[in-house]
């Protein structure tokens, strides 16, 4: 068995460090923030996950799922919000068991951070990682309190130390990889919006809300204490529905009460909360290598950083750890466990950076157009009349984690043009040729066979 150290202790660290830890590997791991479960996460940096059946498998194959489902919140439906209509429910798929869960970071994290420690890894926080060097095969990590540096073996070493990783840019500069951050033009503020004083909640909680105005868009999901955290997303900079022009909360108020006057009304201290939280920056990482040699490896948002816009950020990094697990049991070595592992996950990971770009698009324009409706009722359809070869790419990525992002990419880009030349010209279900439409589905779509339930 092997001394594992990871580096990063966000949630991808200390799940992956509890798999390798019940293989009977010797897990050290270092964070360079402080111990979650004795220091709050700041406001306004939380982002709540939405997890779903990818993020799900992997934390009941670690065993957790009994004692982290009194956190969930399911979610069966979005909520969209249009000004001077009343709010439209779209259900997500159409089985009782497709639905998202709402989970707090914050909380997550702590449960996990506590799950590893349970399991015997050595969790080290305020340890922040300053360099590596692959030549002596060690990382540099400075202890956040006194100021002193030392070193750590990396034989092996997994970096899980985020979008940022101090570890990618170590590898970059030693021309081990090339990296790449694709920085979206728009940025994000969360906001809350609090239970009743009798802990009644304000929107209903069966849903992921939703408040799509096309250049900027309002989001928000539920909280087991019955409140709610909103995002706003919007650019940065330009024009007067952007961050820069919104810069105190006098103007902020005066933008909301035009565009989201039902979730101001739910806001009464609106203008302390938009002082008081931060704007956040959103990017999208790539790395065309993710390990050297059998020394350290990228994975997670080190390797792969997404924008959260399809709710897969933190589903594809727990996906990560599940397969690294798999690879560890099965590979004769380190190099090769890494190699298999990389190879197996880069081309998903970069399918489903692209359709995060994507949903974020549909989120905030294209669920208001009628034809988009009647796609989405179409395809439910479809997958109804054709259960083992058309299911809509959302539920594929959402519901079905036996099939890669890469083969729900190829397919959906299949099945979106069948619902393009399907619903051309045509406004309700009423008057859709079906034998045409079925032979299409049976001629360019094959059947997934074990996925058909």
């Amino acid at each position: 068995m092997s001394a594992i150290t990871i580096l990063g202790g966000g949630c991808t660290g200390p799940l992956v460090g509890l798999l390798l830890a019940r293989r009977g590997h010797v897990v050290t791991l270092y964070e360079r923030r402080a111990d979650p479960r004795t220091h709050a996460v700041p406001a306004g940096r939380s982002i709540n996950l939405a997890l779903a059946d990818r993020g799900i498998r992997a934390l009941e194959q670690a065993g957790l799922m009994t004692s982290l489902r009194p956190m969930l919140v399911p979610m069966h439906s979005r909520m969209i919000h249009e000004n001077g209509r009343p709010p439209l429910s779209l259900r997500y798929g159409q089985r009782p068991e497709e639905v998202l869960w709402s989970a707090s970071r914050a909380g997550l994290h702590r449960a996990l951070v506590e799950a590893a420690i349970a399991e015997g890894v050595d969790c080290r926080f305020g340890q922040a990682l300053v360099d590596a060097d692959f030549t002596d095969r060690t990382a540099l990590l400075e202890d956040t309190n006194s100021g002193q540096r030392y070193r750590v073996p990396m034989a092996p070493a997994i970096a899980a130390d985020g979008a940022g990783s101090v570890m990618r840019a170590a590898m970059a500069r030693a021309g081990l990889c090339r990296a790449t951050e694709d920085v979206l033009g728009h940025r994000y503020k969360e906001l809350t919006i609090a239970a009743t004083a009798e802990g009644q909640p304000q929107l209903d909680l069966g849903h992921l809300h939703i408040w799509p105005r096309s250049a900027h868009m309002l989001i928000a999901l539920p909280n087991a204490d019955h409140s709610f955290t909103l995002t706003l997303f919007m650019q940065a900079e330009g024009g007067a529905t952007s961050f820069a022009s919104l810069d105190d909360p006098s103007t902020a108020r005066a933008f909301f009460a035009d565009e989201y006057p039902d979730a101001l009304a739910l806001m009464p201290d609106f203008e302390r909360q938009y002082a008081a939280h931060p704007v956040g920056r959103l990017a999208t990482v790539y790395a065309d290598v993710w390990h050297t040699q059998d020394t350290a490896l990228l994975m997670g948002d080190a390797a792969h950083g997404i924008v959260p816009f399809h709710g897969q950020g933190l589903n594809a990094c727990f996906e990560d750890c599940v397969a690294l697990d798999r690879w560890v049991g099965d590979s004769a070595n380190w190099q090769d466990c890494f190699h298999r592992f990389s190879a197996e996950r880069r081309p998903n990971t970069d399918a489903i950076a692209r359709m995060a770009i994507e949903n974020y698009e549909e989120m905030r324009d294209a669920v208001r157009d009628p034809r988009f409706l009647l796609q989405k009722e179409l395809s439910l359809l479809l997958e109804r009349r054709h259960p083992n070869r058309f299911i809509p790419r959302y539920s594929m990525v959402m519901f079905h984690g036996e099939i890669p992002y890469a083969e729900a990419e190829r397919r959906g880009a299949i099945q979106r043009k069948i619902l393009a030349m399907a619903t051309d010209g045509v406004t309700s279900l009423d008057a859709l040729d079906f034998d045409r439409i079925d032979a299409l589905v049976v001629d360019q779509l094959t059947p997934l066979g074990a996925v058909a339930s």
